[in-house]
């Protein structure tokens, strides 16, 4: 039968269909929207020189309990550009957003891992360089002549590289106490520095490249007692980086002696990320 009534209760039908369908579209992608609004970002740690990624051991668990996927990759500590494409290709197979956290010799490091990455919202720089454009840890730390650590306490290992030689530098034991693990026990800077890994000395001289963090913000963690990297020189670069300052009455291994106050600077830099 086709009469005028069941001609209308075939379009109500078709319409009620109709609207179920653009109902079942929307709905997904209202939901994906959602979720990638709250979506934590991933936090990637990126330690110094002398160093291995067991010194963000104490921010590893933090940020693993308050829900965040945490990686710690090894730094090959041979060069600012070979060692930033090294964790640059890491960053690549990361899925969402990025917080980039350097230590010491890290933060020109995950400077150069980030440049030209959309993923990566916020750099943390924790007691680290922050250099400019053609800046090198030597030529900037030559106008902030008050580190202690100085030549006379790296011992020299040679080795040769497809470029020539170059020279494996490792901080002796009563400088890394005094001087680099500065408000640690005494106990864990000798377990330390029994197992640090030595840094290339060609990459204190390295020219930096275009850093990220004129283009992503960023935060600092400035170690007041730092007798590595001045606080005189931190606070000139994280100024001149516009990022946001958090002090810490630490020595240059706050990383260690400070995991809470560093965790809440990443936190907040990852909460500004959404």
């Amino acid at each position: 039968m086709n009469t005028p009534l069941a001609k209308t209760a075939k379009l109500l039908i078709a319409a009620s269909l109709a609207g179920a369908a653009a109902g079942a579209r929307i709905a997904p992608a209202s939901a994906n929207t959602v979720a990638s609004a709250t979506t934590k970002p991933t936090i990637v740690l990126v330690h110094g020189a002398f160093a291995d990624s067991s010194s963000w051991s104490g921010e590893v668990s933090l940020l693993q309990r308050d829900g965040y996927n945490v990686i710690a990759p090894p730094n090959p500590l041979r060069g600012i550009e070979h060692d930033g494409t090294y964790i640059a290709e890491l960053l690549k197979t990361i899925k969402g957003p990025i917080v980039l956290v350097g230590h010491s010799y890290g933060g020109p490091v995950v400077d150069t891992a980030a440049t030209g990455n959309p993923q990566v919202k916020a750099l943390v720089f924790v007691s680290a360089y922050a250099l400019d454009k053609g800046e090198s840890v030597v030529s900037l730390g030559a106008k902030y002549p008050e580190s202690q650590l100085v030549p006379s306490v790296l011992a020299k290992v040679p080795f040769a590289t497809s470029r020539g030689e170059d020279t494996d530098l490792y901080v002796d034991r009563q400088a890394f106490e005094s001087v680099f693990a500065s408000g640690l026990p005494q106990a864990q800077s000798i377990v330390m520095q029994a197992t640090q890994r030595p840094l290339a000395a060609s990459a204190l001289s390295e020219k930096a490249p275009e850093p990220a963090w004129k283009t992503i913000p960023s935060w600092a963690v400035l170690s007041e007692s730092d007798l590595v990297i001045p606080p005189a020189e931190q606070q000139f670069m994280y100024e001149r980086a516009k990022s946001k300052i958090t002090r810490v009455d630490a020595g240059h291994t706050a990383l260690i002696s400070h995991p809470e106050v560093v965790v809440k600077v990443i936190e907040e830099a990852a909460s500004a990320t959404r």
